[in-house]
């Protein structure tokens, strides 16, 4: 009988030796994907399947789903003053993370890019406010704003550039530029790690051809790097609007939406009528939902803009 060779053995049909090598990197590649699965289709998916649900109901979140409301909590919502102040906080919060953070990001990163000593010490220690807590950050920096203890106020008496206290957290203006500033200053890090990436893309080879022709540093960024920098640029701005648009945790910390509603953030409105109760007392799952809905529409929107640039980008540069 002719003996099979070890390639027949390890590709034999399943009716010989059950199943073959590559059918059970398959299987057990499934067996392991399969829980991820399920936390997935039970943590992601169903809320948000069930968030269009919710939002058709008038619910507190007790009880079975009965009071159908149809498009009334959409109505309500786009006829709600509070709801479109806090919109505009969350793209003013938005547009102030993204003008402080890229450019002094871009920067900072062409620094420690270069022929810098300790620069893997700086880049560790300008990262390290992105590993820190983001509440532990709320509440240090809510001490250090404070009117009347705060560190800020205390040097600025000191050197005498201020006459008296500055209400940082107790003035609308005042309070979200402070938030703007602190969340600036917290994912600072992550935009330079993107565009040190982006830099280090680019071969050293034409700077070296550069130089040969007699180009200086500054017309080597304007001509070279940033061209070259525009697809990682494109996609550095539609991560950092998605970010800034989501500030829920830093602002519950520090001004917990105040002044008043001065920074309240939509994130934070959501979370009032769905778990804090408004008015009545009660959450308002179904028109909080509503709210959560037309907000990931626009941000869903923004994206797909956004997205379309990067594409476009890539294409020209490509």
């Amino acid at each position: 009988m002719q003996s099979k060779s070890l390639y027949q053995v390890r590709n034999e049909p399943l009716g010989t030796l059950g199943m073959s090598r590559t059918a059970k990197r398959k299987l057990w590649a499934y067996v392991f994907i399969f829980p991820q699965l399920i936390l997935f289709l039970v943590f992601t998916i169903y809320p948000i399947a069930m968030s269009y649900v919710y939002s058709m109901f008038e619910w507190s979140g007790l009880g079975p789903l009965e009071n159908f409301a149809g498009l009334r909590n959409f109505r309500e919502l786009i006829a709600e003053p509070n709801f479109w102040n806090a919109f505009r906080n969350s793209f003013i919060f938005m547009s102030g993370t993204v003008i402080l953070q890229l450019p002094f990001a871009l920067v900072l990163a062409i620094i420690l890019n270069g022929k810098l000593k300790g620069k893997t010490f700086y880049r560790t220690i300008y990262f390290l406010p992105v590993v820190t807590t983001t509440a532990v950050v709320g509440a240090v920096m809510q001490n250090i704003f404070a009117t009347d203890s705060g560190l800020v106020n205390h040097l600025l008496l000191k050197i005498s550039l201020i006459g008296e206290a500055i209400p940082w957290l107790g003035n609308g203006s005042y309070a979200l530029a402070v938030l703007i500033f602190v969340s600036s200053w917290k994912w600072f890090g992550v935009k330079m790690i993107y565009w040190l990436a982006g830099l280090q893309s680019i071969p050293q080879e034409v700077y070296e051809a550069a130089t040969i022709d007699g180009a200086g540093n500054w017309k080597a960024f304007r001509f070279i790097t940033l061209p070259l920098l525009m697809p990682v640029a494109a996609v550095i701005l539609l991560l950092s609007v998605v970010d800034g648009l989501h500030a829920f945790d830093l602002v519950k910390v520090m001004t917990n939406g105040g002044p008043g509603v001065a920074t309240e953030m939509v994130d934070l409105y959501i979370y009032r009528f769905a778990f804090s109760g408004v008015g009545s007392g009660l959450p308002q799952i179904g028109y909080a939902s509503a709210a959560g809905i037309f907000f990931g529409i626009t941000v869903f929107v923004i994206s797909i803009v956004l997205g379309l640039l990067v594409k476009w980008t890539n294409g020209r540069n490509g």
